[in-house]
């Protein structure tokens, strides 16, 4: 695999174009003591990041928050179990969107009060997306091959799409997620990001403990894909060059259009109530395990930030802890607005989509936005991808498809529960098809 030149050469890479230099901004913190791990294993040598909301000695796991800054982490979570036993060397953690963009509709991606605002590396003033911004910034900048992230509705698909690189959101409860710091239990998952869909499939197979995936990258297997009308965006150019992946694939395999009913705003709502709820409850139950944590509630941390505001409140408010701490956990308008949820992306969505295809595509973002402090995240380009598998806790991921004003694009793919050998394959297909190798960011300032 790789040797302990490349763990050198993503060290100098985080002084030189993370720390100073271009200032990405994407590492939040190296492991403390830091050795190369000699174990020979499938990650051999590699070199690995981690998003600053998972558990790893040696590093901080904050999710961005100054509340949990000075908490000492006691413990491996078996994701990082897992990859140090792979072979890996968990070099450092990627800044995040604090708490992972769930504390205000004012949040801006990328940022957080821990570890300041990730940049873009193709164009420094724009977005690297969110929650996993350093995890996908550091991919696409080539300081790690791979790194992982994770995902409540967008959050690994999110930075590959603007980052230019790969990242899989795989079936919620394939990988544990024990020393996480949650979100929701139905939709959180950690997961790979990558520079290729051949490592994004090597990183799944450590993190879920599962093989196959890598030999999905070279599948044959007859594979039937729907294009789903619904998933563009409002950007011409981003469509435009989906039309023209679209009339590749087709010289190959069979494809065809479909149409899905788009949520309404109502559906909307109630995925955001959910996550509410169960973010009251989950969170709680995550900082009671956390030793020396001196918050231990939901409460807790909004009395903390009212205490600290001027470092984390300085940009935009807790308005969304608040109204979770109003709606409570999982009581029965949980239960009704939980269930409406999977009517909805299940049985009027992926359940019909999936009678006639093996494989959804669309599209997910358009270019990266400029990134506007305190003035929240421009989604407004954005398909709705994400949303469906996100409710129903299946698999999706992204991967580039060019650029468009000089920043990177996505196809997105989606596939049924626990079908990450198929999303693989079709992702393997697509990257094949369009033939970009890894890209390049520019680096703008």
């Amino acid at each position: 695999m790789a040797s302990k030149d490349s763990f050198e050469r993503s060290l100098s890479k985080i002084a030189e174009i993370d720390a100073s230099g271009y200032q990405l901004n994407s590492v939040l913190a190296v492991s403390e003591d830091l050795t190369f791990n000699e174990i020979d294993g499938p990650l051999a040598g590699v070199p690995i990041l981690i998003k600053d909301n998972i558990e790893a000695l040696g590093l901080p796991a904050t999710a961005g928050s100054l509340a949990l800054a000075e908490t000492p982490v006691v413990r491996d979570s078996t994701i990082a179990k897992r990859l140090r036993a792979a072979g890996a060397t968990i070099i450092g953690s990627t800044n995040l969107s604090e708490w992972a963009n769930i504390r205000s509709g004012k949040s801006t991606s990328g940022w957080s009060a821990v570890g300041g605002l990730t940049a873009n590396p193709w164009k420094h003033a724009h977005s690297a997306g969110g929650s996993s911004s350093g995890s996908g910034a550091a991919v696409g900048a080539g300081i790690v091959s791979m790194a992982v992230g994770s995902e409540t509705d967008g959050s690994i698909v999110c930075p590959a799409s603007l980052n230019g690189c790969v990242g899989i959101k795989p079936t919620v409860g394939s990988i544990p997620r024990d020393a996480m710091i949650p979100i929701s239990g139905s939709q959180d998952t950690p997961g790979p990001m990558a520079q290729s869909v051949a490592q994004a499939a090597l990183l799944l197979e450590v993190l879920t403990g599962k093989s196959g995936y890598q030999s999905a990258v070279n599948g044959r297997s007859e594979i039937r894909i729907g294009v789903v009308k619904e998933w563009a965006t409002q950007n011409p150019v981003t469509n435009q060059l989906f039309q023209e992946l679209v009339s590749k694939l087709s010289k190959q395999i069979k494809v065809a259009e479909i149409s899905l009913p788009s949520p309404s705003d109502q559906e909307g709502e109630s995925e955001f109530k959910v996550l509410m709820h169960e973010l009251n409850e989950d969170l709680a139950t995550y900082l009671l395990t956390r030793q020396g944590a001196r918050v231990k509630t939901l409460q807790d941390v909004v009395d903390f930030n009212l205490a600290n505001k001027g470092a984390e409140l300085q940009h935009f408010g807790q308005e969304y802890f608040d109204m979770a701490l109003k709606l409570g956990g999982r009581n029965r308008d949980y239960q009704k607005l939980r269930s409406e949820n999977l009517d909805w992306a299940v049985n009027r969505v992926l359940a019909p989509a999936f009678e006639k295809f093996d494989i959804l595509i669309g599209e997910t973002y358009a270019p990266a936005w400029k990134s506007n402090l305190g003035g929240g995240d421009d989604y407004g380009s954005a398909s709705w991808i994400s949303m469906a598998p996100a409710i129903a806790g299946t698999p999706i991921g992204a991967l580039p498809m060019g650029l468009v004003d000089g920043l990177p694009v996505a196809v997105g793919v989606v596939a049924r529960a626990n079908q990450e050998d198929r999303l693989v394959q079709a992702m393997a297909l697509i990257e094949r098809v369009l033939d970009l190798g890894v890209l390049q960011p520019t680096f703008t300032k």
